[in-house]
């Protein structure tokens, strides 16, 4: 099967080269600009109505009876600005297979707009910020309403669309059919101050990325204040420095109108060159003191006075203040023509800078301090008389048989038509329990990683889905076997310049490969693997996304992890090296925090094996998982390069035998050497736990064997994730407080500390944050000593380094000597 699906990558099957034209602009219909009159007509009174219902919702989420006395919160001004764009997008330009990523504080627009095509209930339009009801922001999974991407206010949503065609374009390339067709993202010019925008618009796998959009809503507003200067000409040169298409909606008709006048190159000059600040205050004026301003900047004459006073000649004073408004990201059909130009271009991304007014129709548009401004109740009931909304119809749709409500239904209809259906998925019983592997000798965690994922590339149905990605580590992480099995992707074929030299590794990029090399981006790291883990439910096709990252700078693409959970993405990444065991490197290089991270993130198994065949193991589990798209989780496996002997094992191998201790290791943990082994004439009260977890392991041992020489009987209890441990152990506690049957992982509890030793004193050892371990002296209230690195590392001899921090053999042995003593005070 892998052969199969490979040569037909290969050769462009018919069924392929079909369906990739179908997901390319060039094929899709283009949406004609200008509208007819009527059909203008008819889109405003929907964008009207769009406006109306999202100050509503905010208006009621704010004035409902609030036990907790706090503002509720809403952002009547945010969705203003972008009801015109959301408009155009969801009642004209967007097909089944878009992917739309929503600008956060328009949420109340966009669930406004989903009312009115019947994918809510209106009893929801009154829940906004309730429990179960509307979140403050779109979110993909705890919306009613259907969500492509949550959003939030850092700037993630913005590049979320943009890496998920680049799992489109992947998925695509190998596998032929896939569902989605354009990613289009609509963001805040504010949002361009993130950082990462500019990490994932630099980043060489968006090259060619024909099917992105991003609209940005140039409503010239932060949070606090008028964005200083004029931005935008610096954002469209960066854009195009980066090699984006940029285009521009930025004057209406009206204006556009104007400006063709006698007299209009002036005025266009005029407001083109004016700052933010000045802008958004005329807005706020009356219509005598702008054309004053306008024609007399600063009460000084200047030579284009007389012309700028020629264009506005013929305009009313009343009218000043609507046609200075009169932007492009509110006229639908300058909107829907530079959507269209768009579609035509088809190399690369494109960025449309539409510029807007927040606040737009309602009493405080462009007020510079409107980002929180709520209307009072007399003001929503002007807007409501202004607007032509009937008393007690307020939160009704457009009446059954109006132009508006057949408009709606069919672009409902344009929504859905003509949707793929999403390929099988893979039955997570298809992946093994074990790939009979043999691990003889010292190896490390890492190179296990390597190993184990040369041999994943040859199982049939499985191997042709894995897709490896690395921002710039892919040789320095171990991944070099594969790569050198599955090849580089690229969307095109690379010259081969190295042809004919004897190499080590075929870098060579093309269509068919299975790793995608980033930048040094680790934010754009996590945030293709969160996409690439989303493959099913955005494209159609199920990928199984491994990332290699240094652990240290999971730190630095946090934001982006975080997001790809909280989406719900089915991803692996292993953090490798880890900790001070990477004793050379220094403490730039050394991590501490990332398995707390691991224990406390939702959504993300966390393990820290420490022998090849955990590795193993935990990866095929890995995989089940991101096979189960309702309850699977992601995985983090927190590696090393430290070398461990692989006969350490065995022990617990003999007496568990192979297939108890994987579900031992599965399930977080086991007994790896049992104290009275060793001691067994050790009391009661000379009996010690020793916890540690990944590749302290062997200095846990050694401690343990000194100890017994003092006849102590030290178990070691390798804990391979810690965050199950801890999940048991927080559930059987809830279970315990509301009085329900006690949960399944209470068992493994009991098999890790049997009821003899449950008040055994404990000793934790870790490569990390000496605290991420400490829980466990909760669950039974033994006496507990931690040891970790609190401190920041340096380079060194890995045995130094242990001393230094106290994680050493000495000084385990001596924290047991302690405890024990703490045991006996208690």
């Amino acid at each position: 099967m892998q052969r199969k699906i490979s040569t037909a990558a290969k050769n462009g099957s018919k069924q392929q080269k079909q369906a990739r034209s179908a997901a390319t602009p060039s094929a899709m219909e283009l949406r004609p600009a200008p509208l007819q009159a009527d059909e203008y007509q008819i889109l405003d009174a929907i964008q009207r109505r769009v406006l109306w219902l999202s100050t509503l919702i905010v208006h009621h989420a704010n004035t409902r009876p609030n036990a907790d006395d706090l503002k509720v919160g809403g952002h009547q001004a945010s969705s203003a600005s972008m009801v015109s764009i959301l408009t155009a997008l969801y009642f004209h330009y967007l097909h089944a297979g878009d992917r739309v990523s929503i600008k956060p504080h328009a949420s109340p627009a966009y669930h406004a707009i989903q009312y009115l095509l019947g994918n809510l209930d209106q009893h929801y339009l009154q829940t906004l910020r309730e429990f179960k009801g509307l979140q403050a922001y779109p979110s993909r999974t705890k919306d009613p309403d259907p969500v492509d991407f949550s959003t939030g206010s850092v700037g993630l949503g913005a590049v979320a669309p943009a890496f998920a065609a680049v799992a489109q374009r992947y998925a695509q390339q190998h596998f032929g059919e896939v569902t989605a067709q354009r990613f289009v993202a609509v963001i805040g010019d504010a949002e361009l101050d993130e950082g990462n925008i500019w990490e994932a618009a630099i980043d060489e796998t968006l090259q060619g990325a024909g099917n992105v959009l991003i609209i940005v809503d140039l409503n010239r507003q932060s949070l606090d204040r008028v964005v200083p200067g004029i931005r935008a000409r610096q954002l469209k040169n960066l854009f195009a420095a980066a090699g984006w298409h940029t285009l521009e909606a930025k004057y209406g008709r009206l204006l556009e109108k104007v400006f063709a006048q006698p007299g209009g190159a002036a005025l266009r000059q005029r407001i083109d060159e004016m700052s933010n600040e000045e802008y958004q205050s005329l807005l706020r004026r009356q219509g005598t003191d702008i054309r004053a301003r306008l024609t007399h900047p600063g009460g000084l004459d200047q030579p284009e006075d007389a012309e700028i006073s020629r264009a506005l000649q013929d305009v009313p004073d009343e009218n000043l203040k609507e046609l200075l408004g009169n932007l492009g990201g509110h006229d639908l059909n300058t909107l829907l023509d530079v959507f269209a130009q768009a579609d035509q271009r088809r190399d690369a991304p494109t960025i449309v800078f539409a510029y807007t007014i927040k606040g737009w129709g309602l009493p405080f548009a462009g007020d510079a301090m409107n980002h929180s401004m709520h209307l009072s109740g007399e003001q929503v009931r002007e807007l409501q008389h202004t607007l032509n909304i009937p008393p007690g119809a307020e939160w009704k749709t457009f009446e059954h048989g109006s132009a508006e409500a057949a408009w709606c239904r069919r672009s409902a209809e344009q929504l859905s038509r003509g949707q793929l259906q999403p390929a099988p998925l893979i039955a997570a019983e298809k992946i093994p329990s074990s790939l009979d592997m043999s691990f003889p000798g010292k190896l490390s965690t890492q190179e296990a990683l390597g190993r184990i994922l040369t041999r994943l590339a040859t199982l049939e149905g499985i191997g042709e889905r894995i897709v490896t990605a690395a921002p710039d580590v892919a040789i320095s992480t171990h991944l070099i076997g594969w790569v050198n099995k599955t090849g580089v992707f690229s969307p095109t074929m690379h010259p081969d310049y190295q042809d004919g030299i004897q190499r080590t590794l075929r870098w060579q990029p093309n269509p068919q490969g299975q790793h995608i090399e980033l930048g040094i981006s680790e934010m754009n790291l996590f945030m293709l693997l969160g996409q690439l883990g989303l493959s099913y439910e955005h494209s159609g096709q199920l990928l199984f996304p491994i990332g290699t990252v240094y652990d240290p700078f999971i730190c630095r693409g946090l934001d982006a992890l975080i997001y790809g959970l909280y989406n719900h993405s089915k991803m692996i990444f292993a953090g490798t090296p880890s900790g001070v065991s990477l004793s050379p490197e220094g403490g730039a290089h050394q991590s501490t925090v990332t398995a707390s991270l691991g224990i406390e993130l939702p959504e993300l198994n966390y393990y820290e094996p420490v022998f090849a065949h955990e590795v193993e193991w935990i990866l095929l589990e890995a995989l089940r998982e991101c096979c189960d798209r309702d309850e699977g989780r992601s995985t983090y496996l927190r590696l090393s390069t430290k070398k461990i002997d692989q006969r350490l094992l065995e022990e617990a191998r003999q007496r568990l035998g192979e297939e108890r201790l994987r579900q031992h290791v599965l399930a977080g943990g086991y007994r790896l050497l049992e104290g009275r082994e060793l001691a067994p004439e050790a009391n009661e009260d000379e009996v010690i736990q020793i916890v540690t977890t990944g590749v302290m392991v062997p200095e846990a041992l050694a401690a343990a064997r000194i100890l017994a020489r003092e006849g102590i009987a030290a178990n070691v209890i390798h804990l391979t994730s810690p965050k199950k441990i801890f999940s048991m152990y927080s559930d059987l506690r809830r279970s315990q407080s509301q009085g329900q049957a006690e949960p399944a992982g209470a068992a493994h509890l009991r098999t890790l500390f049997p009821r003899s030793e449950r008040l055994a004193p404990i000793v934790t050892v870790q490569d990390a944050s000496a605290h991420s371990l400490a829980f466990l002296s909760g669950i039974h209230g033994a006496p507990c000593i931690s040891l970790g690195v609190d401190e920041f590392g340096q380079s060194g001899s890995m045995q130094e380094l242990y001393q230094a921090v106290g994680i050493s053999t000495d000084d385990i042995v001596a924290a047991g000597y302690t405890a024990l003593d703490l045991a006996l005070e208690k």
